[in-house]
């Protein structure tokens, strides 16, 4: 890292410097600087300088921890319409995927561009910089492509161009209901039928600085086996990040075994879906193999914890996962709360209930898995770090709310983990651009009324 403890006139890299921010503390990823001005450059951080105790003329001023922006690996944008709906009753995961599919059946491309704005715009509000989208909901009731058959996925492009930040859009193979079964009537609109279809779709999609354009398989379930290796060749020609929900469930497992003799990861490992480009959403039912397979491979695991105990999913091995080698990230996922803060504690938390002891992760580690680890699982591994060269992407955390008020700033990263909820982030910063200030979003002027609105559109 390239720190100067005296103030100088020009940015460490000599590029011209086109804006810059005094942050009042900056985590550095070991530790809580004080006084540092970061110069930035066409979107990118230029200078990190350290020991500048007053702003200087032109300086934003960002008061409170200011973190590299966050990354939200793993989203469904439409779940945010899921949001209390699904809470009425009891049941299980299989019963909450049909009100899940009742939602999607409803979306436009229109709605669904409202939607998922409104929802990005959120997301910005809780500091995220980048999001994962998982999408796989490509085409018309009924399964008729749109004129245009990207239609849906540049909607969510466009939507998060509007909100102001990054997108990884991981459109999704989804082929079938299950093994040897043909798509439900729901399910037509997700599937291309083949991955050969699939790969001729998705190719049309054109990625920018904006929009990165990544590959998913749905699931071993909705992804013959046979077909597995075409979607994962068609991530590895274009050097895409290549995404899969893995063993969120135990009967997605016990089907797996009984048409395969294998479970889902060994499957994706025979097939080569495996690897540093991979990330596996959820690795929530391992056997001591698969951990093997996953971290021998370098494929990283995503955890969603806020989703995961909303759907009564159960907590997987994510220690163990990272000491075989599995990179961790952390996503929102259904969207039943979107607070990367809150999804960073809960790893933490959930593997102290289950296994009776604390401390099994730092706050230092905890904030990289919501940022550095994230962003590289997007396919941008040199996001996430206030550093020269990084994209100029940040969130400030207040830390003086009635949650963050009294520990010495020292401990600002500790209180960010651990007390700090989403509604704690007053600014958020992407490409040098001010997209949450003082704790309003510049882009979506009432991001409240834009949800309620979005929201009541599907059920009118």
């Amino acid at each position: 890292m390239q720190l100067t403890t005296q103030p100088t006139t020009q940015p460490t890299t000599g590029t011209p410097v086109t804006a810059a921010y005094w942050l009042s503390h900056a985590w550095l990823g070991t530790h809580v600087e004080p006084d540092v001005l970061l110069d930035v450059a066409h979107g990118r951080i230029a200078g990190v300088r350290t020991g500048i105790a007053t702003p200087p003329p032109g300086a934003t001023v960002l008061r409170g921890l200011t973190l590299p922006g966050l990354a939200n690996t793993h989203s469904h944008a439409f779940h945010r319409a899921l949001r209390s709906t699904v809470q009425v009753g009891s049941g299980t995961f299989w019963t909450w995927r049909e009100t899940m599919y009742r939602a999607a059946a409803r979306l436009t491309p229109d709605t669904y561009y409202d939607l998922a704005r409104a929802t990005y715009a959120e997301m910005a509000l809780a500091g995220v910089t980048a999001v994962g989208e998982f999408h796989y909901l490509h085409h018309a009731p009924g399964g008729t492509p749109y004129d245009n058959p990207n239609a849906m996925g540049e909607a969510l492009i466009a939507a998060a161009a509007e909100a102001g930040i990054r997108i990884t859009l991981l459109d999704t193979a989804y082929l079938a209901a299950g093994f040897g079964e043909k798509p439900s009537r729901h399910q037509l609109r997700f599937s291309d039928t083949t991955a050969e279809a699939w790969a001729e779709r998705v190719s049309l999609l054109k990625g920018d600085e904006h929009a990165l354009i990544g590959a998913a398989i749905h699931s071993v379930r909705a992804v013959p086996a046979g077909q597995l290796a075409a979607v994962a060749q068609w991530a590895r020609d274009r050097d895409a990040p290549l995404h899969v929900h893995l063993s969120e469930q135990t009967a997605e497992n016990e089907a797996c075994l009984a048409a395969h003799g294998r479970t889902p990861t060994r499957l994706l490992a025979d097939h080569g879906v495996l690897g540093p480009r991979t990330t596996g959403i959820h690795n929530t039912h391992l056997t001591d193999e698969d951990i093997v397979l996953l971290g021998a491979s370098r494929t990283g695991t995503c955890m969603c914890p806020t989703t995961e105990r909303d759907l009564a999913d159960g907590i997987g091995p994510a220690a163990a996962l990272q000491k075989a080698g599995s990179p961790l990230s952390l996503g929102s996922d259904s969207h039943a709360v979107i607070d990367l803060f809150e999804e960073a504690r809960a790893m933490e938390l959930d593997e102290r209930l289950r296994t009776h002891v604390r401390g099994h992760w730092t706050a230092a580690a905890l904030l990289r898995a919501a940022s550095a680890d994230g962003h590289a699982a997007l396919g941008r591994p040199e996001a996430g770090v206030l550093e020269p060269g990084a994209p100029a992407d940040l969130a400030t955390v207040a830390l003086d709310s009635v949650r963050t008020a009294g520990p010495v700033p020292r401990l600002a990263a500790e209180t960010a983990v651990f007390a700090a909820s989403a509604a704690d982030v007053r600014h958020t910063v992407v490409a040098g651009r001010h997209i949450v200030r003082d704790g309003r979003h510049a882009l979506v002027e009432d991001v409240p009324g834009a949800l309620a609105s979005a929201i009541a559109a599907l059920h009118g």
